[in-house]
């Protein structure tokens, strides 16, 4: 699971130590999400919980792929999944993961004026 400890408090200093495992699990995000299929369902699944045929309809995946790259998000621990009938519903589990993903959809996704 990618699972990052908590912040320390305002004004403490991390141990080299300290910073050289939170480096290692930041890096070990990044390289889950560095996937573009994977940022994708991301993304969407920042915004709530979907069923696999709602994330194959709304980013147009085919589902060989999308089984693939959930797959990947659920053994690096950043989605969990529950049954629902014959369904299955992903959202995510990891609030470092959605915190970095609303701050990439802030810098690279948002509607961005264009000078005239």
């Amino acid at each position: 699971m990618t699972t990052l400890p908590a912040q320390p408090s305002p004004g403490a200093a991390l141990s080299a130590q300290d910073m050289q495992v939170r480096a290692r699990e930041v890096a070990a995000l990044l390289k889950t999400l560095a996937h573009p299929v994977r940022l994708l369902l991301a993304c969407a699944l920042a915004e709530g919980e979907y069923a696999v045929g709602e994330l194959e309809a709304r980013l147009d995946i085919h589902q060989p792929t999308l089984s693939q790259q959930l797959g990947v998000l659920r053994e690096a621990g950043l989605v969990t999944t529950r049954r629902e009938a014959k369904q299955i519903f992903y959202r995510l589990t990891e609030d470092k993961a959605a915190q970095l993903l609303q701050a990439l959809y802030q810098i690279f996704c948002q509607a961005q004026d264009t000078p005239a």
